[in-house]
């Protein structure tokens, strides 16, 4: 009998551990750096990818219940084949059409971004999308009450019970799932890319592009990230309606007037229109645009040197820009909408 009950016992720590093992065993997400990137600025110590995760962070990226009507998620304004952003209007667009303040940057490689938004008005990935929830001109809702939305859904609770070991919903909770699943929308697979690594040769039109591209624009958009992460002005005059004033809203200082964040130019090819607001709707006219800048005022020293850029040159410019598009992340189905 004494045998019996040791057994009996033996066999309820080990069911016990089991369930507390499963409980806590998440399948940990590998962070890959590609070979000669600098190391990502996200702290991933502090929300460590699991697979799981991951996945409640797809869920939720694409879910409208993040809006007040439930209208409008994060991939309304961030489409996946347009590499993360909006193509169809210039503005953001938000709930009871209402337009935004400013075309949609898009969401790769975000594990290597300090500062987001054009203004860099949120210094941290966590936090980011809550300007886009709060917005009265975007989704125009409070994190408490998606929380109470999510409890509410079949679903949620047992998605963050599989992700975070708990079904109590909170806002913190959503915001890291949200960070798990855009820090992993890393894009590094391009033509360039493959250039870069031998495994493939430019034409003789993006291998002139591209040394115009280091000639001329690679200060600024420096690989392999092809942005410096920095606010620079550009030469472009005031939008007289909008009235941005760019980095200036956020710090207050003078010299940062019409500053704007250097955005990426990977897959730059599918993320128009191009600007702060949207006003390029083409690669060539941004290139017009900065082929025009000599003797403009208030320039960054970058854009100080005439560039003097043929149409030919501009053309083979463009050839080079369009191996910075990476097929493979535009249509990788893990990023896709959750079926």
């Amino acid at each position: 009998m004494k045998y019996i009950l040791c057994k009996i016992i033996l066999f309820g720590i080990l069911v016990f551990a089991i369930f507390a093992f499963s409980k806590s065993a998440f399948t940990p997400l590998y962070f890959d750096i590609p070979k000669g990137w600098p190391k990502p600025f996200y702290d991933f110590s502090k929300n460590k990818l699991t697979e799981d995760g991951f996945q409640l962070g797809r869920n939720l990226f694409y879910d409208p219940i993040f809006s007040r009507d439930n209208t409008i998620s994060c991939s309304s304004c961030h489409l996946q084949q347009t590499g993360f952003t909006h193509v169809d209007h210039d503005l953001s667009h938000g709930i009871d059409g209402k337009i935004g303040v400013r075309n949609s940057l898009s969401l790769q490689n975000l594990a290597w971004t300090k500062n987001f938004m054009w203004d860099g008005g949120v210094n941290h990935l966590d936090m980011q999308p809550l300007a886009p929830i709060l917005s009265e001109f975007e989704m125009d809702e409070k994190l408490e009450n998606i929380v109470l939305k999510l409890e509410k859904t079949t679903k949620y609770p047992a998605l963050f019970d599989k992700a975070f070991g708990t079904k109590n919903i909170t806002g913190q909770l959503i915001l890291k799932a949200l960070s798990q699943f855009v820090v992993s929308l890393t894009s590094s697979n391009s033509k360039y890319d493959n250039v870069m690594r031998n495994k493939n040769q430019f034409t003789d039109m993006e291998l002139k592009g591209y040394n115009l591209f280091k000639q001329n624009c690679a200060s600024c958009h420096k690989e392999p990230l092809f942005t410096s992460e920095k606010f620079e002005r550009n030469g472009l005059q005031i939008d007289p309606t909008l009235n941005d004033i760019g980095r200036m809203k956020i710090t207050q200082n003078p010299i940062d007037s019409l500053k704007f964040k250097v955005p990426t130019l990977r897959n730059i090819q599918f993320t128009f229109p191009y600007m702060h607001d949207g006003r390029f709707k083409t690669l060539n006219e941004v290139i017009k645009h900065y082929n025009s800048l000599s003797g403009a005022k208030n320039l960054p020293k970058e854009l100080s040197k005439p560039m003097n850029l043929s149409d030919n040159d501009r053309t083979d410019l463009v050839a080079f820009l369009k191996t910075l598009s990476d097929k493979e992340f535009l249509y990788n189905p893990r990023y896709s909408y959750p079926k």
